[in-house]
C-alpha cells in the first residue's frame, strides 16, 4: 500500500487508518476473484482529487492509476452503497465528537438549482431561478452535516423532492427525527396532508420559516442547510453538474461530506 502523498487532496495517514477501521478491506474491493489487486488508496485519491479541481475522469493525473478502473471503483462504490455508508459512519462520529448523539432530532432542507455541463440525462428548466439542469435536495442536521441528497432534473417541485427526500431517509425505518425547518416554498395542504400521514409513523414536525421585511437576513436553523450547500462548492466538481447520471452527482455530493468529515475527524 502506498503511503506517498503526490497532492493535498491525499488522504494522510490518520485518514486511512480511520477509513479502513470503518469499512473493512472486503467492503471496498468491487468484482469476483482473478481481479489483479489495485492499491486502494491511491484509487481514493484519484477520487478525491477530480472531485476537488473538478477535473474530467480522462485528465486524472497517471499517479493514481489508470482513471478507467478509478472510475470502475468509484460507480461500484456507488452501486454498493460505500459512500452512502461511510458518509453515515463519519457523520455519526463526529456528532459523538461534538458531545451530541448519533442521531438528530432536528434538521433543515432545501434544494438548489444548479446548470449541467455536459450531455446528461434527467434535466430539466428551474422557471423561478431561470436555470436549466438539476436541482440538488439536502437534509441536513442542525450542524449542517449531510443526512441524505436527492438529484432530480431542475423543473421537479419543491415539494416533492422533499418527498422523495425523507422517504429515502425513512428507508432503515423510524429515526430519532423529530422537526424539520423549510421555507416557504413547501407550503402546500397536499403536502401538509402528507406529512400529517407521515407523524403516525414518524412524529415528523413541519416547521416553515421566511424572511421578514426587506434584505438579507439570516433565518434561525434554516442557515445550516445554505451553509452546507457553501461547503459543497468549495469543490470544483460542484461548481456545476458535470455528472451524466443524478446517481453520480448524489455520490459526488456525499463524497464532499466524507472529505469535510475526514479532515475534522482526523
Amino acid at each position: 500500500m502506498s503511503t506517498t502523498q503526490y497532492y493535498p487532496t491525499d488522504v494522510t495517514e490518520a485518514q486511512w487508518t480511520l477509513l479502513v477501521a470503518l469499512f473493512p478491506e472486503r467492503k471496498w474491493r468491487p468484482g469476483g476473484p482473478g481481479r489483479p489487486p489495485c492499491d486502494l488508496r491511491q484509487v481514493l485519491n484519484g477520487i478525491l482529487y477530480l472531485l476537488k479541481t473538478g477535473c474530467q475522469w480522462r485528465m486524472v493525473p497517471r499517479e493514481f492509476g489508470k482513471w478507467t478502473t478509478i472510475y470502475a471503483y468509484f460507480k461500484a462504490w456507488r452501486q454498493t452503497g460505500v459512500w452512502a455508508k461511510l458518509r453515515e459512519a463519519l457523520r455519526q462520529c463526529e456528532r459523538r465528537r461534538q458531545g451530541r448523539q448519533a442521531e438528530p432530532s432536528a434538521g433543515s432542507v432545501d434544494s438548489q438549482s444548479i446548470k449541467t455541463a455536459t450531455q446528461a440525462t434527467e434535466v430539466g428548466f428551474d422557471g423561478g431561478k431561470q436555470v436549466k439542469g438539476r436541482k440538488r435536495h439536502l437534509l441536513v442536521d442542525t450542524l449542517g452535516l449531510l443526512i441524505a441528497v436527492v438529484v432530480p432534473a431542475a423543473n421537479t417541485d419543491d415539494r416533492v423532492g422533499f418527498m422523495v427526500l425523507l422517504t429515502q431517509y425513512f428507508v432503515g425505518g423510524v429515526k430519532r427525527l423529530r422537526k424539520l425547518w423549510v421555507d416557504a416554498g413547501y407550503q402546500a395542504e397536499w403536502l401538509a396532508q402528507w406529512v400529517s400521514e407521515l407523524k403516525h409513523t414518524h412524529k415528523i414536525d413541519l416547521a416553515v420559516t421566511g424572511h421578514e421585511g426587506k434584505g438579507f437576513q439570516v433565518i434561525p436553523w434554516r442557515w445550516a442547510v445554505e451553509r452546507t450547500f457553501a461547503w459543497l462548492l468549495n469543490d470544483r466538481r460542484h461548481s456545476r453538474d458535470y455528472e451524466r447520471l443524478t446517481t453520480n452527482s448524489e455520490a459526488m455530493i456525499q463524497l464532499s461530506m466524507i472529505r469535510l468529515l475526514l479532515n475534522r475527524l482526523a
